[in-house]
């Protein structure tokens, strides 16, 4: 069975401030920022209290947005990533292709990031969601260009609705995994159900990119 590829969060040493992001995450991820307290996510940190957590972080709100900031920012330098590769690729949709194999591995892996930017954007204060729209702005340009560059079947105005589908169909399992797992009855997070949607995945964004020589079906002229 494919093992997930590491990435360079899970090589690096553990330090007492990334456990801090990862409790938070989780935490922030199942409860929004105002169902959390900062007890909670120092207990799940294993700090002895939360005084420890205000070391690193000056508030609550200041640890939320590291927390957005570090995923989202992980996801830009993969874009950024796949990019340069597409540049220089002699097979340009390789290039997005190669990415979504690197995102659904990070992704497998911290499971809870697209639940975070769900909530972000839907449950939290506008001056939260500012935040996380700000963060979220230049992946969204990054991956649309990554989409440009891949030589596939789709026009230049179509390329919004190509990438929110692709965020849809990739985040969207994750962030919707409780619902999936009651409705169809599947442990979301078990090898073999994820390389199953793996490889529906690749199979679909095979589909959506298509070769260059593939052009999308005409639109009717409206009246």
């Amino acid at each position: 069975m494919r093992k997930p590829r590491s990435t360079a969060r899970s090589r690096a040493p553990r330090t007492t401030r990334d456990l801090i992001l990862d409790a938070a995450e989780g935490r922030f991820a199942e409860g929004g920022f105002e169902g959390v307290s900062v007890r909670e996510i120092a207990a799940d940190a294993g700090l002895k209290n939360q005084a420890s957590l205000y070391h690193h972080f000056r508030d609550k709100r200041a640890l939320y947005e590291a927390v957005l900031t570090r995923g989202v920012g992980t996801l830009l330098a993969m874009v950024a990533e796949q990019t340069a590769a597409g540049e220089a690729a002699t097979v340009p949709d390789q290039a997005a292709f190669d990415y979504v194999e690197k995102l659904l591995d990070y992704l497998a892996a911290h499971p809870k990031l697209p639940l975070l930017i769900q909530r972000a954007a839907i449950d939290d204060s506008k001056q939260l969601r500012d935040t996380a729209t700000r963060l979220l702005r230049p992946l969204y340009g990054q991956g649309v260009n990554l989409l440009a560059a891949s030589g596939g079947r789709w026009e230049q105005a179509d390329l919004p609705h190509v990438g929110a589908g692709l965020y849809l169909l990739i985040f969207g399992y994750f962030a919707n995994a409780t619902l999936i797992e009651a409705v169809a009855q599947i442990d979301t997070r078990s090898p073999a159900v994820l390389a199953r949607q793996r490889r529906f995945i690749k199979s679909a964004v095979s589909l959506l990119l298509g070769p260059p020589s593939v052009r999308a079906p005409r639109r009717r002229r409206t009246p």
